[in-house]
């Protein structure tokens, strides 16, 4: 790895931090280029004089008027005296006391480019040990002189040994810091447990990761921390990487809802490095993807039988048609052919449902409020029941606005309210309940009072053409369902009660961000499209600015604080991207993003984490209905 012009620098400053003499390099024009920590603790120097480009004629006039050579009677020509014997350099070696008593070596030789080094040690121990050695050197022995010249090594070369030592020891909490840091930014949990499945290390994101639980997590044990449900989850894996293998794996969190994909990885000393993030939003994005390559595999495969049976179907209604207005046809032939009229009509009819369950549907989400979502099921639901049977519709989601395909979710609840209708028969109760789940997931159950689901309507309850009912039944109704809720990436689940048959549906929870008449600051790169969102939001009675990358956007946002609201699209000029504008303006302005990227991408599945999301193309009905409310928004 090539190593930075500013890393390089920075090795060559600890290197010089390292070594005990003082060292300064001035150059031709007498400018400090060079000098290390010592020099500056040795003469205890300001930050300005050990900064590169001092002169080497404010050093020495500070030092003269700090008294560092002793009573000096013209200063002025001191110094100027100095700085000629500088300019016309020669190599040399002098040792002098300084006004505190301390005995230092100079050294200084010149530069092949111009300049000169000096170096500067602090000799004074060593004049005292030679002094002491003088005076007693008729009464000590060869061998105790040289054992004094051994120690004097040795102290010299501890010294330097805790100098070194300490630099690195500066560089290693420099760099610890950094990498923590750097960590508790990462959105996702980094951890170490040892032998025992207790912390040692964690970033403090498993709250942020997985709700609920605590950040400072330090000390306790995983199963503590994570609950038992979600410790039992990751048990197994996690006693798999105790045995030496690393184990990727994915589970839902019960407590919080959300889909957990996590990495244990051992670490050779018995213990397991940990990391774990939300991929709720990939989750539900990757179901609806793959719904979506379920059904065009099915268009293509059903499209072809559909246009031929249909023609056969057609054929057999004509003629079997044209047999009923022959004069004279014996009763039983009439009574045949008119069973095959009906029996071919059936298949239309069938042939029908199979079209709309695999024709192209296209998930068209807008600002859905809840409390008139469950007033138009109520009233589409109530003519449909018979006398005996009573509607109960509970809600305890807040009164807000979400991000919804409304016909969808109406048609699959009205969908469930029938079946359980058919369920309860002449008598009954049928339980409507809408929720949200720690903002995660909006969720409805439909429950009755029926029997419940048999086991192999458990099985195969979502599979086509599966039922119960009969010939009344095409077997279509849950599978209809089943298709629309992961088309918007939702889970379906069939259950019972003891009391009942109980369908759980649950959809990604995407608050709308709302706001009144405004002004909006528009970010879009293209011009053709800023000009047709532009007109959008004119047309909405909004008042518009616009931007072309986040970074513009950023400084009008400093200087027009009116603004209400941000619509942005995800990919903008520049190095910064709409999610980073977002994340920029939360909790100052609700911000709004649009992409035409697919579900599966990277970027979109982090804008959804960002920002409520807008998927190009949209019309100027759904931007109208997603812009009202701001403070909702901002607290979303």
């Amino acid at each position: 790895m090539a190593v930075t012009d500013s890393r390089r620098q920075e090795l060559m400053a600890a290197g010089l931090n390292l070594i005990g003499q003082s060292l300064t390099i001035y150059d031709s024009d007498l400018r400090l280029a060079v000098c290390n920590g010592p020099f500056q603790r040795m003469f205890d120097l300001p930050d300005a004089l050990v900064t590169p480009g001092a002169t080497f004629e404010d050093t020495i006039r500070h030092l003269v008027n700090r008294g560092e050579y002793g009573e000096v009677a013209d200063v002025d020509a001191f110094v100027t005296e100095r700085v000629e014997q500088a300019r016309a350099f020669e190599p040399h070696y002098m040792e002098r006391t300084r006004s505190n008593g301390r005995i230092i070596s100079v050294e200084g030789a010149p530069l092949p480019q111009g300049g000169w080094v000096t170096v500067y040690t602090d000799i004074t121990r060593t004049k005292q040990q030679e002094a002491l050695l003088q005076s007693r050197s008729e009464e000590l022995s060869d061998q105790l002189n040289t054992y004094a010249e051994e120690l004097s090594s040795t102290n010299r070369a501890l010294a330097a040994m805790n100098a070194a030592l300490q630099e690195a020891k500066r560089e290693l909490t420099e760099i610890e810091a950094r990498t923590r840091l750097t960590t508790e930014m990462m959105p996702a949990h980094i951890a170490h447990v040892d032998a025992s499945g207790h912390y040692t290390y964690s970033n403090r994101q498993l709250s942020s990761v997985m709700p609920g639980r605590p950040s400072d997590i330090s000390g306790m044990h995983i199963s503590d921390a994570l609950g038992a449900s979600a410790y039992n989850r990751v048990a197994p894996h996690l006693s798999t990487a105790y045995d030496g293998q690393p184990s990727v794996f994915e589970f839902t969190d019960d407590a919080s809802a959300r889909r957990i994909r996590a990495a244990f990885t051992p670490d050779t000393r018995g213990g397991v490095y940990i990391l774990s993030m939300d991929v709720t939003a990939e989750m539900q994005a990757r179901v609806a993807l793959q719904q979506t390559r379920r059904r065009a595999l099915a268009a293509q495969i059903t499209s072809g039988l559909t246009h031929d049976f249909s023609n056969l179907l057609t054929i057999i209604l004509g003629l079997q048609s044209k047999l009923l207005r022959q004069d004279g046809l014996p009763p039983d032939v009439r009574e045949m052919a008119g069973g095959t009229l009906a029996a071919a009509r059936r298949g239309g009819t069938l042939l029908s449902s199979i079209a709309g369950m695999t024709a192209d549907r296209t998930l068209r989400p807008r600002a859905t409020d809840l409390r008139h979502l469950m007033d138009n099921l109520r009233t589409l639901a109530d003519h449909t029941l018979p006398a005996g049977v009573t509607l109960e519709i509970d809600s305890t989601a807040p009164n807000q606005t979400i991000m919804l395909d409304a016909g969808m979710a109406t048609d699959s609840l009205l969908n469930l309210i029938l079946n359980a209708r058919d369920a309860c028969g002449a008598t009954g109760r049928i339980r409507v309940t809408q929720r949200i789940v720690h903002n995660t997931w909006i969720e409805w159950q439909v429950s009755d009072t029926g029997p419940g689901f048999s086991d192999r309507a458990l099985s195969h309850g979502f599979d086509p053409f599966f039922t119960t009912k009969g010939a009344e039944g095409s077997g279509l109704g849950l599978p209809m369902v089943y298709d629309m809720t992961k088309l918007a990436g939702g889970d379906l689940r069939l259950e019972n009660t003891g009391q009942g048959a109980r369908v759980v549906l649950r959809l990604p929870y995407r608050p709308a961000a709302l706001t009144e008449q405004a002004l909006v600051l528009l970010v879009e790169d293209r011009d053709d499209l800023r000009a047709l969102y532009r007109d959008m939001l004119t047309g909405l009675n909004h008042s518009v600015i616009e931007a072309a990358s986040a970074d513009e956007a950023s400084a009008l946002m400093a200087d027009l604080p009116e603004i209400s609201l941000v619509l942005s699209d995800i990919q903008l000029a520049g190095e910064a991207t709409g999610i980073d504008l977002a994340e920029r303006l939360t909790g100052v302005v609700p911000v709004v993003l649009m992409t035409s990227l697919p579900p599966d991408d990277p970027l979109f599945q982090s804008a959804q984490k960002a920002a409520p999301l807008l998927q190009k193309p949209f019309g100027a009905d759904t931007l109208d209905a997603l812009l009202t409310h701001p403070a909702k928004a901002i607290a979303s």
